[in-house]
Order: C-alpha cells, then structure tokens, then sequence
C-alpha cells in the first residue's frame, strides 16, 4: 500500500475537469485507489464521489493506493497532480 499527500496546485481545484482527468487516470490501473480529504475517503475511479469532495487550490488530500500496479498508479496521479492537471 501507498499513502502520500498531495496538495491540489491548479487554480479551480478539483473542478468538474480536473476531477474527469484524475477519474480517467485511475481508471486505467487495476489498483484500488482512494482520496482522503478532510476525513473523507472516496474512490478515486468515482467521477460523483471526487467532485464532492470540493478540494481548492493549496488544499492537501491523502491518496492512498492498494494493489498490484499501485507504484505506477500513485506515480501517475502524483503526476498529473504536480502537472495542475495540464492547466494554467
């Protein structure tokens, strides 16, 4: 398993787009990977669940991630994290 913050560097946040990118990109690891933000665990493969829970810029969200590719998943959302989500 792996747990690491993460703090949400683009402008809007989690926004509707940001969120359907960081979606998109756990959906193509079979790990489990969730976000923990103010004591609320979603999945990260939930466009619903990573919306709601309304992240801002310079907010810090745990992500934790569990499975047999789970380097390379928390790898690629570190990524596109740290990226701003290919914005700004």
């Amino acid at each position: 398993m792996i747990r690491q913050q993460l703090i949400i560097q683009n402008q809007l946040g989690l926004h509707t787009r940001a969120a359907a990118k960081l979606v998109d990109t756990a959906k193509k690891f079979v790990s489990r990977i969730e976000l923990n933000y103010k004591d609320r665990i979603v999945d990260c493969k939930s466009i619903m669940s990573v919306i709601t829970l309304g992240a801002q810029k310079d907010n810090t969200l745990d992500i934790i991630v569990n499975g047999e590719d789970e380097q390379l998943a928390a790898e690629a959302i570190t990524k596109l994290i740290n990226n701003k989500f290919g914005e700004d």
